[in-house]
């Protein structure tokens, strides 16, 4: 079923591929990992809308399917955290112009743009809105981040946080994408239909281009 995450003629795999992007930052999405898991899954604190914000924004980017989604997986813990450490290059406030009207509200940070933002599109409290109504203000947020001139749009670093971590956590990596610890013979060239997952430990079929 497309969905924000996986629209028609898409796949996560595609999603895959923006979100290692990020794998260059200074702290890895395994250590944000292995953090959360040395403090015993307890997330990073936010004030409850935030909370509430970031879960959502999750749930519709990845959201349950076949295998579990964004939710399920911890990615609100891992991006709570990775916003933390500056991951992504969010150390720094997201730029004044690209919040609407190019002025932003005092000290606004990544998760304040994003509320700000999606309260605009949803036409009031996007936490609010019908579920219908969610989705439509991320997918216009989504389809301005990506069209002519979107390029420094703050939700493209979003969307490659909430890839990244879907993917690199336990789920994701093991659920959503196939994973064999042990390869069998190699075959050079095999048939690989529209629906058939991507191996997570075969690095050499990830296009970093």
């Amino acid at each position: 079923m497309p969905t924000l995450a996986h629209p028609p003629g898409t796949s996560r795999r595609h999603l895959l591929r923006a979100g290692l992007a990020l794998a260059g930052a200074a702290l890895t999405p395994a250590q944000v990992w292995a953090q959360l898991a040395q403090a015993g899954g307890a997330p990073p604190p936010l004030p409850a809308r935030m909370r509430q914000l970031l879960e959502r924004v999750c749930d519709l980017t990845i959201p349950d399917t076949a295998t579990p989604g964004a939710v399920k997986a911890g990615v609100p813990d891992f991006i709570a955290l990775a916003l933390q450490h500056g991951l992504a290059r969010t150390g720094r406030p997201p730029p004044a112009d690209q919040f609407s009207g190019g002025a932003a509200p005092a000290g606004a940070g990544w998760l304040d743009w994003l509320g700000f933002e999606l309260d605009l599109k949803a036409g009031g409290n996007f936490l609010a809105a019908k579920p219908t109504a969610q989705t439509k203000a991320l997918s216009d947020l989504d389809a301005a981040a990506y069209a002519k001139g979107g390029e420094k749009s703050p939700w493209r670093t979003w969307k490659g946080l909430i890839v990244t971590g879907y993917y690199t956590s336990e789920i994701g990596g093991s659920q959503e994408l196939f994973f064999e610890l042990v390869p069998g013979r190699f075959d050079p060239d095999i048939p690989v239909g529209p629906n058939d997952r991507a191996w997570s430990n075969d690095w050499t079929a990830v296009d970093f281009g």
